[in-house]
């Protein structure tokens, strides 16, 4: 499975040592190993299973992710959640994370980001769609052509295509692939998203820190 264009050996950062060169609108990938997780990077044979993007609350002092993740939906979290305390397990995301940025997103368009992005909470997750993806990847392995899915008249979302709804929004295109579908990969491997850095695990003694930081 391939990384895209973000470099396999790419510098790891302990979160309070990367905190402060996040940008709203930077990209978060994950690589993980759900089910769902699973059937993404066997489908599009990418390590990358996950895409949200995050926004900076700096007068809560919080980092949040905007997301759409399977049995939930479209929600936030705060990005320290990630490192330290994944889904209240008391443990960090089983999987690596890596922080990118777009070189389209500007300052001066986050607040539309941000709007897009919050009109959408609570939106399902298109748990279907996974199965349209193996259907669309069968065409077009028989020489059919895709066909995108209307991001406009959608009510539901996989995490790609959130992220593409968000960020078209303001602009900022990912492109869907041949294969008529978007997939975290698709952020991965477009030559205008560039990796900062993976984040390190991590560890109990650090989960203190939730508490001031988030």
């Amino acid at each position: 499975m391939t990384h895209g264009n973000l470099p396999f050996s790419a510098k790891k950062k302990h979160y309070k040592d990367l905190r402060h060169d996040i940008r709203s609108g930077d990209i978060l990938l994950c690589s993980g190993n759900s089910i769902f997780s699973t059937l993404i990077q066997r489908a599009t044979d990418s390590i990358w299973s996950h895409v949200g993007f995050v926004l900076r609350l700096d007068a809560i002092n919080r980092i949040m992710v905007l997301e759409s993740v399977e049995s939930i939906g479209v929600r936030t979290v705060p990005l320290s959640n990630y490192v330290y305390n994944y889904n209240a397990t008391g443990q960090a995301y089983p999987g690596q994370l890596m922080i990118a940025r777009h070189d389209d997103v500007q300052e001066k368009n986050i607040a539309k980001l941000s709007q897009s992005a919050v009109d959408l909470l609570g939106y399902p997750y298109r748990t279907e769609e996974i199965i349209h993806i193996a259907a669309r990847l069968s065409m077009h392995a028989l020489g059919f052509p895709g066909q995108a899915a209307d991001s406009e008249k959608q009510r539901a979302f996989i995490c790609s295509e959130y992220a593409y709804t968000c960020f078209k929004s303001i602009g900022v295109t990912v492109d869907y692939n041949d294969k008529g579908f978007i997939a975290p990969a698709d952020f991965a491997t477009h030559p205008k998203v560039k990796a900062l850095c993976y984040i390190e695990e991590g560890s109990h003694k650090a989960q203190s820190v939730i508490h001031a930081v988030g």
